[in-house]
């Protein structure tokens, strides 16, 4: 989900820190209950002040449950099942769940075959992580370019794109603007619009290309 940004004076800043280290308050159950119970709220599109009707809990109640700052009981549990219409074990999924992580060795990439693979580009996912909590699905490839390799600016898909330049040096295309990216160069961009690269300028050409793009998109 996009992070709200905030302007200041000298530079921007984020509302959300990714670097944060959580307090260990986070990690219990009532934090984990709290964020559910808001998740499936938020899915239903109704507020607070909504939900406390529907369930007769306090609007006071609901916020301290969803803010992980209260330990409700098993039948106020269930009220809030019933109001969201889903299963009581719902509620404590986000402090059971397995959150994967992938860790790929210096070349062990699996060589997969994209659009590009015709022109010569050369893909090497470098993992991959399926249906998870965030909604977002990540991509990352490194893709090698050599004497063998064609232009391909014509690149089209869903999503947003990083590419950030390793070895050699492109002239890449975004839509009707050319970049000329060398090693430590990042390209950000919305990759709806056409892209790749109408340049070779020095090769081997390797860099890193990660797609993001909505689980259910």
């Amino acid at each position: 989900m996009p992070q709200a940004v905030k302007q200041t004076d000298s530079k921007t800043t984020f509302s959300q820190d990714p670097h944060r280290i959580r307090d260990e308050r986070e990690k219990v159950l009532e934090v984990a209950i709290g964020r559910e119970v808001r998740a499936f709220r938020r899915q239903k599109s109704i507020t607070v002040a909504e939900l406390a009707a529907l369930t007769g809990l306090s609007i006071g109640m609901l916020s301290k449950i969803e803010n992980g700052n209260t330990s409700p009981s098993l039948t106020t549990l269930q009220t809030l099942a019933h109001a969201l219409s889903v299963p009581l074990t719902s509620f404590f999924r986000g402090f059971e769940e397995h959150r994967e992580a992938v860790h790929t060795k210096a070349g062990e990439g699996v060589e997969i075959e994209r659009a590009g693979t015709r022109a010569g580009h050369q893909y090497n996912l470098l993992g991959h992580i399926g249906a998870n909590a965030s909604g977002v699905m990540v991509e990352p490839y490194l893709i090698t370019l050599s004497t063998s390799s064609d232009i391909f600016p014509t690149f089209q898909h869903g999503g947003i794109e990083t590419i950030y330049m390793l070895e050699g040096e492109l002239l890449y295309r975004h839509s009707d603007q050319l970049y000329h990216l060398r090693p430590g160069d990042t390209l950000f961009f919305d990759a709806d619009s056409p892209h790749g690269p109408e340049g070779l300028e020095k090769l081997p050409a390797r860099y890193l290309s990660i797609i993001a793009y909505p689980q259910n998109g």
